[in-house]
């Protein structure tokens, strides 16, 4: 009897991960890889990194979300390169894979735009790592502020620059801001949290591009109110353990992060097919790879356009969506049926700014304020895998509204080392 078609997923995040749910009792073979042993929910990595969360609030091991599926298994692996031609998947040590039909979800990483020199100084968040670095110089700039005798100096530490004024960049810089009005406020002796410094830059004309203009007009007065100062329509043309600089400008600072953009997985360029300016996959409108029919990418990695011949928005939503119908027109084909293309069903957009404070478009309704706050807690509850991280998430959130504390304010590593404040470049 002939072994069931292999189906290789390539990814644990939103996309691949609901892409293997949805071919359970399928009569497939499925293995999912993934270089991490669990599934991150990246929407609430900025509450890792501003101490709101832990990490093993946000994650989840992939093998306990499909330990109950039979067809599937799991592999601790890095792709390296993928052979459409020969349907083979590279893994790191010479190892490889084949497959039948592939699944692409990658994921993204952030982008520089060229000055890849540019990360030592400004760590963008796209993983746990990245998000326990940020915690850690967040919380050692207020510490260094404190013993720090020198006002100037002590300025600089106490000044927060975020390079990006997207969703994830607006949640960093109201989340600091509630940390140094509210959370630290009692904590030190020497300095006022409050009178840190947090600057939100913006390339474009306006915070939440994504946004309708009337939604980033009152994000932008949300910040304003926690005393965020929000420049747009200047780029960043230098980062280093000075600060950051505009132009002409040179803003001071020894804390600057990162939220400008996202690149493409490298991945993407060993497929030898068409990719866009930013290095995603031309696919076609079932979600295949040009040429392949056998393999699909979800997610981030790939450029595909809704009904109305705009991008999709690189949102967990869409991710799932995309899963899940690359799983169906996986199970067409093995039924000897034709796929189907994509169809992308626009459920909103979100945003939290702060304490009782977010926006929400779902475009024949838009809304802000507590409201919006009280439905982004609710989407994002109900996203997050295992009841475990469900019920501690919303406990510590109450604990946060109602006292101001914040539990996850540990700063871990060698703290020594980071005390050493860097001087120039």
């Amino acid at each position: 009897m002939p072994a069931a078609p292999h189906v290789v997923i390539v990814g644990g995040g939103f996309g691949g991960l609901y892409a293997a749910k949805a071919l359970d009792r399928a009569p497939l073979r499925v293995t999912v890889i993934d270089r991490r042993n669990h599934h991150l929910f990246q929407p609430l990595l900025y509450q890792v990194a501003m101490a709101g969360l832990s990490p093993g609030d946000i994650a989840y091991p992939i093998r306990s979300i499909l330990r109950r599926q039979a067809n599937a298994r799991v592999l601790l692996a890095e792709v390296e390169a993928v052979d459409l031609g020969a349907r083979r998947v590279s893994l790191a040590g010479e190892d490889s894979l084949a497959y039948d039909y592939l699944i692409l979800a990658p994921g993204v990483r952030h982008a520089y735009f060229g000055h890849e020199e540019w990360e030592a100084f400004a760590p963008g968040l796209k993983s746990l790592e990245d998000a326990l670095e940020i915690r850690r110089r967040m919380l050692l700039a207020f510490e260094r502020a404190e013993r720090e005798t020198d006002a100037a100096e002590r300025r600089r530490l106490l000044t927060f620059v975020i390079v990006g004024a997207g969703p994830t960049g607006v949640e960093l810089a109201g989340a600091l801001a509630d940390i140094a009005r509210n959370v630290l406020v009692s904590d030190f002796r020497a300095i006022d949290p409050r009178e840190a410094r947090i600057l939100l830059l913006e390339h474009g004309p306006r915070v939440l591009p994504p946004f309708p203009e009337s939604l980033s007009a009152r994000a932008l007065a949300s910040l304003r109110r926690l005393g965020v100062e929000v420049r747009c329509g200047r780029a960043v043309t230098g980062v280093g353990t000075d600060g950051v600089r505009l132009g002409d400008e040179r803003i001071e600072s020894r804390t600057v992060l990162w939220a400008a953009g996202v690149a493409a997985s490298p991945l993407a360029r060993t497929l030898g097919v068409p990719l866009d300016r930013a290095g995603r996959v031309l696919v076609e409108a079932d979600l295949s790879v040009p040429g392949h029919p056998e393999a699909f990418v979800v997610g981030d990695l790939a450029a595909c356009l809704d009904e109305t011949a705009r991008p999709l928005p690189g949102v967990a939503p869409a991710a799932i969506q995309a899963g899940r119908h690359a799983a169906r027109n996986i199970l067409r084909a093995a039924s000897g049926r034709s796929s189907e293309p994509f169809r992308y069903l626009d459920r909103g957009n979100l945003a939290t700014i702060g304490r009782a404070a977010a926006v929400a478009d779902f475009g024949f309704l838009r809304i802000s304020g507590a409201i919006a706050w009280l439905l982004w807690i609710v989407v994002h509850i109900f996203f997050l895998i295992g009841f475990r991280n469900r019920a501690i998430v919303l406990l510590e959130w109450a604990w946060a509204y109602f006292t101001s504390q914040r539990g996850a304010r540990l700063i871990t590593g060698d703290v020594r080392r980071r005390f050493e404040p860097p001087r120039g470049r």
